[in-house]
């Protein structure tokens, strides 16, 4: 084929949506540069590595869509396309082995992410993308690109461009949104950027603070309006996170911007009733303190100093009843989101009304997005990562329709 017959797609943006963007292309003969502003690819998908990988998750489809939200509909097509089996297989391609969690997790059986990204990166290497790194976007010039890299300003010229930019989440490991004001300009409407998946402030005691900060909370229930989550948080100096409330951050969030602040709901003793739990602690022999009789029911110090810090304390009740329910609903104040700098992702993005249904941009054609700059969010648990395979290579097929 002449080179001149041959097509160019230029993916600004070298984390897995860009990369999976790539592999696809490439596959279909078109040529492939990436261009990353930082000095290596992938940098917050190796981060997520050194937790495991939590590649995706298998539970049943609908329940796994469920997941989205409000973005549910627009994204569900694209992961319907490449679904969690879709990757577990694609993995596997690569030679790497995946399991299933006991809690229906899927990892990389090396619980690594350098292994498949190395894997990933020969594979594309074979295929003939070019990868450039410290080339930062800095905006459109014409039907062109401009980029700032070590050897100056440069402006690259494509068939279809792809922008895979991630939010602003761990900027440090290249994701800053700092495109948002220049994806505004080009006529795109993108909805405020969002901490998501983050921890939250709690005024807690001095006491509670200076010994507990670091500690596990294991085996809660969590709630707020009306959401559930089951599973263990840690405590922090400015308040508390993990993963049960990272299931929750979305509607804590917006409580917190609508109302100031937001009541999140503990059930300390999960595994029993309020009758079961007060026998237990009335059980205590006679001249026990409060602290050793909530131990000898089950709780765990934290979970008992929990009780001190609820919203209608300082204080313990004295009876075993009292006492039992407020271990059932131990209610606990948040009164902020932690900076967006330090969330595990963001919500908002370019919104899907900015869209056509094949990822191009309305006001470019030319120009399609995929993965964390697009207005969705998900909790963790493997759908952070699905939605970015999933779109990155929906956004490639839509490319290779363009310029078919």
């Amino acid at each position: 084929m002449p080179d001149s017959a041959i097509k160019r797609a230029i993916i600004v943006g070298a984390g897995p949506a860009g990369l999976a963007a790539a592999e696809v292309l490439a596959q279909a003969g078109v040529r492939v540069v990436i261009h990353d502003r930082m000095p290596n690819p992938a940098r917050k998908f190796l981060l997520a590595g050194r937790g495991g990988l939590n590649l995706t998750h298998s539970e049943p489809l609908a329940r796994f869509l469920s997941r989205y939200g409000q973005a549910q509909s627009h994204l569900e097509p694209a992961i319907r396309a490449f679904t969690p089996d879709h990757l577990r297989a694609w993995c596997e391609h690569l030679g790497v082995e995946t399991f299933v969690g006991s809690s229906g997790r899927v990892f990389p059986k090396e619980m690594k992410a350098s292994p498949l990204l190395r894997a990933w990166l020969a594979r594309l290497a074979g295929l003939g993308v070019q990868l450039v790194t410290r080339s930062r976007w800095i905006g459109w010039k014409g039907d062109t690109l401009s980029f700032d890299t070590a050897d100056g300003p440069h402006h690259q010229q494509a068939d279809v461009f792809l922008f895979a930019l991630g939010g602003a989440s761990w900027p440090r490991l290249g994701s800053d949104g700092f495109w948002v004001e220049a994806f505004k300009a080009h006529g795109a409407d993108v909805k405020a950027l969002k901490p998501s998946n983050s921890g939250f402030a709690v005024a807690w005691s001095d006491i509670f603070r200076d010994k507990f900060a670091g500690e596990p909370l294991k085996s809660a229930y969590f709630t707020h309006a009306g959401l559930e989550a089951a599973g263990e948080a840690i405590i922090t100096r400015a308040g508390i996170e993990g993963g049960a409330i990272y299931a929750l951050s979305a509607a804590l969030r917006d409580s917190i911007t609508a109302d100031g602040s937001a009541d999140l709901v503990i059930d300390l003793s999960p595994n029993a009733t309020a009758g079961e739990l007060a026998r237990k602690i009335a059980n205590a022999p006679s001249g026990t303190s409060t602290a050793n009789r909530l131990r000898r029911a089950g709780l765990t110090p934290v979970a008992a100093s929990l009780l001190r810090e609820r919203r209608d304390g300082p204080g313990l009740p004295a009876s075993a009843d009292e006492l039992a329910i407020a271990a059932k609903a131990c209610v606990i104040p948040v009164t902020g989101v932690a900076p967006i700098e330090r969330a595990i992702s963001t919500a908002g993005g370019v919104s899907w009304d900015s869209l056509n249904a094949d990822y191009s941009l309305k006001a470019d054609p030319r120009t399609f997005l995929a993965g964390e700059m697009l207005d969705w969010e998900a909790p963790t648990g493997g759908y952070l990562l699905q939605a970015c395979f999933a779109t990155g290579r929906a956004a490639a097929h839509g490319m290779l329709a363009r310029i078919a």
